[in-house]
């Protein structure tokens, strides 16, 4: 049974840009672990990023999913990346149908192609880039309880050898980095910690309150980043989380984390 995984994937095309790529060393080398920690190579990645939003929970189906550079202002390099992973359509199609009887809106998406959130993470994750991918939208309105009854959906999918991944950002607030950011940066990853860590049957209840949080509209203007990971909360309902991946100080301010939900 695989892990489940909350990883905050770090801003833009940063392996590619030297000078973001020392920013996010540690980062790094927390994303280059998890293969090693899982010590099994999956027989798909799903990736639920949050840069993708739709009406209803959309699953990519594409065989060979093209790119999307969703980011701006990045040098003209970094718009002719391609992460050449395949698709996987058996199972996607799969997974819309855990989804659809789980009582839950999905369709599947052809067209879709590798964002960010999917494609920087699992470059330094997997660079042969031969392990199937897909990606799984969030859905619109970013509800908390509907986000972890999709996990619980997806759940089954980890018995088959797929790593789930959430892939967002433990704090994304873009108007505030710098010295600004330390205070509730610090305060909302505390929180994180401190809730992830209590047992499931205060876990799950905490996490749908985040709102109630400290700083936690400040860290999340908008939950996009956040919401991978009810997903991965969802997925991994009853099992222990653990920190993999900590820092502070990033632009001059930020703290971040990252969590694999697994038993033992």
């Amino acid at each position: 049974m695989l892990p489940t995984y909350f990883i905050s994937h770090g801003g833009g095309p940063w392996p590619w840009v030297p000078a973001w790529r020392s920013q996010f060393k540690n980062l790094e080398a927390s994303l280059a672990r998890i293969p090693q920690d899982i010590t099994q190579r999956p027989s798909a990645v799903l990736v639920v990023s949050g840069h993708w939003t739709e009406p209803e929970f959309a699953v990519m189906s594409a065989r060979r999913p093209g790119m999307i550079y969703d980011y701006h202002g990045f040098p003209a390099e970094t718009y002719r990346i391609v992460y050449p992973a395949p698709g996987a359509p058996a199972i996607a199609a799969q997974t819309a149908e855990l989804i659809r009887q789980a009582g839950l809106p999905a369709r599947l998406d052809d067209r879709r192609g590798f964002d960010h959130g999917a494609f920087v993470p699992l470059f330094v994750m997997y660079p042969e880039a031969e392990t199937p991918v897909f990606q799984l939208s969030l859905q619109s309105g970013y509800d908390p309880l509907r986000h972890i009854e999709l996990g619980r959906a997806l759940a089954p999918l980890r018995a088959q050898g797929v790593l789930i991944i959430g892939s967002g950002l433990s704090y994304h607030n873009l108007e505030l980095f710098g010295p600004g950011a330390r205070e509730p940066s610090e305060a909302f990853d505390q929180w994180l910690a401190d809730v992830l860590a209590s047992p499931p049957d205060r876990r799950t209840p905490a996490v749908l309150a985040w709102e109630t949080a400290p700083f936690a509209r400040v860290c999340h203007p908008n939950e996009d980043h956040l919401a991978p990971l009810f997903v991965a909360l969802g997925a991994a309902e009853d099992e222990r989380a653990v920190r993999v991946y900590h820092d502070e100080g990033l632009f001059g301010g930020v703290t971040a984390s990252s969590y694999r939900f697994a038993s033992g």
